[in-house]
């Protein structure tokens, strides 16, 4: 029986509570698949560690998990830790050095869950947003000088080289061309942005000679965002940078429903590292030890965790049963309008696994 090796990142706020609940998931799918299960490995990093250590994680923390054959990740982030510490202390560093370059955030409407956009004609939503996750504008260049003085200067720099662009524009497009309707955004502000985003248009242009099944076209950012509110249905696959497919799809997460159902994959696609997976929504300490954080984005972030695993039964069986589970308008969460509590989504997403027979 294969056994999978994971490292779980709970990290902060709620994301002790939902990878809790994801890992309860992920082993009672295992005990239902029988064909493979897993072993968890736990790691305390993130803010509590922070106040107690200095610093995110130890210094050997990605030599800890490099051997693994996933990662599973919770949030960061906490009200008294200034949020670049948290950020580029966890979750940055273990993205970029691990070259997880790709970020996958698939966003649909869920059985039993009413979009925003439901009085839009056409076809309810759809999307894979796909992110370049490893450099543009959160590539840390840049820095400060004189501090505190009227002459200060703070500068960010983004920085796109043709390599980082191209991968991941051919990324989306064979994202694209595996799905029914072959279909590709590209996104940029080229108009305004003349050298790094012209040279993105230039590249995607190249790159889709070789993807002449692929119909695609492009969007400045700024009409993007009214696209997604008023035509979703026009959209499929969706490449841009960084800083912009990190606000578009926290967008699409809002118009498929809530934060708390969007998943999220760090793909390194040559696995010459571990890839992460995470729920998008945060620490949400508002909600903290309330037990009502909803757990349907880390159970569909493991959905993503199963397929780059290699087990795409075990993917669409988990799958079924959050869609079961989000049908039922009294198993809804506060964040979705209703009642349900963290334990009753996960129990009642348990019992679909085991009482599904497809």
């Amino acid at each position: 029986m294969k056994q999978y090796r994971i490292a779980a990142i709970p990290g902060d706020g709620i994301g002790k509570e939902v990878i809790a609940a994801g890992i309860e998931v992920l082993n009672a799918l295992a005990g239902r698949n029988g064909q493979f299960g897993f072993s968890f490995d736990h790691f305390d990093w993130g803010s509590d560690y922070y106040k107690a250590h200095g610093v995110m994680m130890p210094e050997d923390g990605r030599e800890r998990i490099r051997d693994h054959d996933a990662i599973y990740f919770g949030a960061v982030g906490a009200p008294d830790v200034p949020d670049h510490i948290t950020l580029w202390g966890l979750r940055l560093a273990i993205c970029q050095p691990f070259d997880q370059y790709a970020n996958v955030r698939p966003t649909r409407v869920l059985p039993g869950i009413t979009s925003p956009l439901r009085h839009v004609s056409g076809p309810e939503l759809d999307w894979v947003i796909v992110r370049e996750n490893s450099e543009g504008e959160y590539s840390g260049v840049g820095g400060r000088v004189h501090r505190g003085l009227p002459e200060e200067v703070a500068t960010d720099v983004s920085m796109m080289t043709r390599t980082g662009v191209a991968r991941i524009i051919r990324y989306a497009f064979e994202l694209a061309r595996a799905r029914p309707r072959k279909l590709l955004t590209v996104v940029t502000k080229s108009n305004a942005q003349r050298h790094a985003m012209v040279m993105w248009d230039e590249i995607a242009a190249e790159v889709a000679r070789d993807f002449p099944d692929v119909t695609w076209d492009k969007m400045l950012v700024d009409a993007m965002t009214m696209r997604m509110v008023m035509k979703p249905g026009s959209l499929d696959t969706i490449v841009a940078t960084n800083l912009h497919a990190d606000i578009l799809s926290d967008l699409a997460a809002a118009l498929a429903g809530s934060l708390g159902i969007a998943p999220t994959a760090n793909i390194n696609p040559e696995r010459r590292f571990p890839s992460m997976f995470e729920p998008i929504h945060g620490s949400a300490f508002d909600i903290t030890g309330k037990g009502i954080a909803n757990p349907v984005g880390t159970f569909w972030t493991a959905c993503q965790m199963l397929e780059h695993l290699g087990e795409p039964a075990a993917a669409a069986r988990l799958m079924r049963a959050v869609e079961r589970v989000t049908a039922d308008p009294t198993l809804h969460t506060p964040d979705l309008g209703g009642q349900a509590t963290t334990r009753q989504v996960t129990d009642a997403v348990i019992a679909a696994i085991q009482g599904d027979n497809e």
